[in-house]
């Protein structure tokens, strides 16, 4: 009994991990929209205001609200975590492609968007090291350039 029980299980275990479908990509092809990634960085930078302006008020107020004040941290923490998940996870390894630097007009386009990516990520740390209202400004005018060179001139007016 207790050998067709192991050998069952042997079986069972072996099996279990040939069900499973492995991609070639991290994301299936065609599903997200890079302009609607950008409109939820711009969301989630809005949000890091918004937590940002309410530590600010709650701290200030007699009694201070510590659970709230809390609340408002961790929300500003885990959009700012958003928004280098989408730079890293998203444009970064899917999105932007490498170019050959031999191609100088599209090797410095590739340059531009991975550095404004990697600052993008930089100030949404800031963001959530601190309640300046000065990386908000700053994440919005590098989403502003990143548009501006990802899309080009004609997608990017509105």
């Amino acid at each position: 009994m207790k050998r067709n029980l192991f050998i069952l299980l042997t079986v069972a275990v072996l099996t279990v991990p040939a069900l499973r479908a492995y991609s070639h990509c991290e994301v299936p092809c065609g599903i997200f929209d890079d302009k609607l990634r950008i409109a939820l960085i711009k969301e989630h930078i809005t949000t890091i205001e918004k937590s940002i302006k309410q530590i600010t008020e709650l701290s200030a107020a007699t009694p201070v609200n510590y659970n709230q004040i809390v609340r408002w941290t961790t929300t500003k923490d885990d959009h700012a975590d958003e928004i280098q998940h989408i730079a890293s996870q998203y444009f970064i390894t899917q999105r932007i492609k490498p170019v050959d630097p031999s191609d100088a007009e599209n090797y410095k386009k590739y340059i531009t968007q991975l550095s404004l990516m990697h600052e993008l990520m930089i100030y949404a740390m800031k963001a959530k090291q601190t309640t300046d209202l000065a990386n908000i400004e700053k994440m919005r005018e590098i989403v502003t350039k990143f548009e501006l060179a990802y899309f080009g001139e004609e997608e990017h007016k509105h």
